[in-house]
């Protein structure tokens, strides 16, 4: 394993700097203010360019089992109900087993999507619409129908511990810039515009081995400054196997800075809570960390995101 030593990380962010930042990113990233935000760099030539990653077609999910039992991250989980089941005599004749589902899609355990309408920043949405198109019928703009089509792109898993060596990241600690572009290093690899980055801190090993915990005040995630190294980048989707932003917040005043900045700034599209841990070892194994990725929310016209179950193509 690749060791990296725990620098002092990035300081916190008073409401002046982040302002700053928020519109530094908000500026470098017009060319994704459309409806699609970031999407727009899946060009039909990088999805085309993308299909040659899979080179030995084994299939690896990204996604966690939807948690249906209610636990300390967890207060609302999801529910699965059977709407019918066959009797006892299922001997002879046809018979059906029907069931329903339902969930909070953006709690803390379970994977999905969040969609640009997802974010209301200062009244607006990403690109700078009125908030007012978020009703409580659904939304009417920006909604997780801009994928509809699917997102097909490479994916690149960057592995923050085990650059430093570590299981995984504890609660409260961030993922700089420096971060990302080490990993880019000790991965023998390099991000490039139209990429679906995904970042690893270790939240699902943790909770695995550990137990689960109130996620929403404590986590792992990314510092707003290494939106920076995104933006770079150009990337088209973030996802990590935590809610991307750290808890406790780094920055006064936003509870949620990452979460503003990509969404919201920069038109990018989270995947929150994914699972690399079936990932990871296969990408090790391989000696090369990027994949041809497949997500396929839901269609949900008037929803501000969606369930996923992310597929990497090795």
């Amino acid at each position: 394993m690749v060791t990296h030593a725990r620098p002092a990380g990035p300081p916190p962010l008073t409401e002046e700097e982040f302002g700053a930042l928020y519109r530094r990113l908000r500026s470098r990233a017009a060319w994704a203010a459309g409806d699609r935000g970031a999407l727009a760099a899946l060009t039909p030539a990088r999805v085309l360019a993308a299909t040659r990653e899979a080179r030995t077609g084994r299939t690896v999910t990204l996604a966690a089992p939807v948690e249906t039992r209610a636990g300390p991250d967890n207060p609302e989980p999801a529910r699965h109900r059977m709407r019918g089941r066959p009797g006892e005599d299922t001997a002879s004749g046809l018979h059906f087993a029907r069931d329903s589902f339902a969930m909070n899609v953006h709690g803390d355990a379970d994977s999905h999507l969040d969609a640009l309408c997802h974010v209301i920043y200062d009244g607006t949405l990403h690109g700078g619409g009125s908030a007012s198109g978020v009703t409580a019928g659904g939304a009417t703009a920006l909604t997780v129908e801009a994928a509809r089509d699917g997102i097909v792109g490479r994916g690149v898993l960057l592995d923050i511990p085990r650059l430093r060596g570590v299981p995984w990241l504890e609660p409260g600690d961030h993922v700089s810039a420096d971060d990302l572009a080490a990993a880019e290093t000790a991965q023998r690899l390099r991000v490039r515009e139209g990429d679906l980055l995904l970042v690893r801190v270790g939240h699902r090993r943790r909770r695995a081995e550990l137990g689960p915990w109130d996620a929403a005040h404590e986590r792992a995630g990314l510092h707003p400054s290494a939106l920076e190294f995104l933006a770079d980048r150009r990337v088209a989707v973030l996802g990590g196997d935590g809610n991307n932003d750290t808890a406790p917040s780094s920055t006064e005043g936003v509870d949620f800075p990452v979460h503003v900045l990509a969404v919201h700034a920069m038109g990018l599209h989270l995947l929150d809570y994914l699972q690399f841990e079936d990932l990871a070892p296969v990408c090790e194994a391989a000696g090369r960390w990027s994949f041809l990725c497949v997500v396929a929310p839901l269609r949900l016209p008037d929803a501000t995101g969606s369930p996923v179950n992310p597929i990497a193509v090795l």
